[in-house]
């Protein structure tokens, strides 16, 4: 069996058309090969080259991560020096500046080998989008005045503050800072208020390493080393051009100067949350795969095969987990389409698109989950050692999962609403 599976997902093509861009390549996964279609990029993929090239070192401190609830700063370098935090920096800074689609790629086949890594490399880079939609002078301070800066953040609006001459006095507690632990910067909600205390909208405001610390709490079953912990601000003033408002980057309305760059013209909250299957994706593949190797191996107890693979029930549950990830992949893919489409007309997805973003990646990662589980019962009970990274995919997957902006019932009913012509002022939420 190849490597890994990634180069099948990688190559779907959705909506079912073919681009005239598209080449035409094998994949061995097994006894069958596989005929797909696949879009050229080269710098997708180059970068997914790069992320793959670390599999080894990832599988090998995967249990370490795990455990010590942080990736190793040799890791954190490693990456860092392969360029794998600037996916989100703008070109002029020397980054990437890779689309939507890129990010998640990078992300999933990270998370073939470590969860956590994914995340961590995904939170960065798409605060680092964030960043990219700021005015010059604010990426100047953070990208001009060091290029490899990681901007960590959490977007939930949260703390208090209070208007001052330029900007905002900030305080408060953000919970769950992913990448925080490798950050030089943060990104945090916050109400805007006016000079009477009164909210009039709600922004996110770059703050530099010295004005907040991290304080350890992540102490959870899963996605352990992402090291989500609180940041912790007091007393910090954030200037104006270092704010954005997100009542205007909901409408596609970033300050930024720069209007000839795609990837900050994204749609804002479709974007910031489609990203987050990219390591779901990983998981899924990973588990796919490693229970696929191992079926030669393991016995079905008390029944007569001496091989997983020759059993019709063990091989239905394959079946059952490959299509719930192929399913995921599907959704994933769409909605990066419609994004990065969109991005580069300088068009702005409408409401009801908007909200079947949010479907379609709530859909991916219950899907993702669906199939760990079935993947974990068919491979045995063997899958609860701790020596087995079957328990730790399934752990990663289901707290990854559930992360606020992808909770399946909030987002089915979302989208319900939307196609049944509830305006967006009458749905649950205003952020889409």
């Amino acid at each position: 069996m190849a490597d890994s599976l990634s180069s099948v997902y990688q190559s779907m093509v959705v909506d079912g058309g073919v681009d005239p861009s598209v080449a035409v390549g094998s994949v061995d996964y097994g006894e069958r090969n596989y005929t797909v279609t696949y879009e050229v990029d080269e710098k997708r993929n180059d970068l997914i080259a790069t992320a793959a090239s670390f599999k080894d070192m990832l599988r090998e401190s995967a249990r370490e991560i795990d455990e010590t609830r942080r990736v190793p700063e040799h890791v954190i370098e490693a990456l860092a020096d392969a360029g794998l935090f600037k996916l989100g920096v703008p070109k002029r800074y020397g980054g990437h500046e890779a689309d939507i689609r890129t990010i998640i790629d990078v992300a999933a086949t990270l998370a073939e080998s470590c969860g956590s890594t994914a995340w961590v490399v995904t939170l960065i880079n798409t605060v680092g989008i964030g960043v990219g939609m700021l005015p010059k002078q604010t990426q100047d301070e953070v990208f001009g005045a060091n290029p490899d800066a990681r901007v960590a953040g959490v977007f939930s609006p949260r703390g208090e503050s209070r208007r001052v001459d330029g900007g905002f006095r900030v305080n408060g507690t953000w919970y769950y800072g992913s990448g925080t632990l490798h950050s030089d910067w943060v990104m945090v909600g916050f109400p805007l208020v006016d000079e009477s205390g009164e909210t009039i909208d709600f922004g996110l405001g770059l703050i530099p390493r010295p004005d907040y610390i991290v304080e350890d709490t992540w102490h959870v079953v899963g996605m352990r080393g992402s090291g989500s912990n609180a940041i912790v601000v007091e007393d910090a003033f954030i200037p104006d051009h270092r704010i954005l408002s997100v009542a205007r980057a909901l409408s596609g309305d970033y300050p930024t100067e720069y209007t000839d760059e795609p990837l900050y013209r994204s749609a804002f909250q479709a974007a910031f949350t489609l990203v987050l299957t990219g390591a779901q994706l990983g998981l899924g593949r990973a588990a796919l795969r490693l229970a696929v190797d191992q079926a030669e191996k393991r016995t079905i107890p008390n029944t007569i095969y001496t091989q997983q693979r020759e059993s019709v029930g063990f091989q239905l549950q394959i079946a059952d987990a490959a299509m719930l990830i192929d399913a995921a992949h599907f959704h994933v893919y769409r909605a990066a389409a419609d994004i990065d489409e969109a991005a580069k007309r300088d068009e702005y997805p409408s409401y009801v698109a908007r909200a079947r973003i949010r479907a379609d990646a709530a859909r991916a990662a219950t899907c993702v989950k669906e199939a760990i589980d079935t993947l974990l019962t068919a491979h045995g009970a063997g899958s609860f050692a701790e020596s087995s990274p079957m328990q730790r995919m399934w752990r990663d997957s289901n707290i990854a999962g559930r992360h606020g902006t992808l909770v399946p019932p909030a987002s089915r009913e979302i989208y319900g609403k939307a196609l049944l012509g509830f305006s967006l002022e009458e749905n649950i939420t205003r952020l889409l």
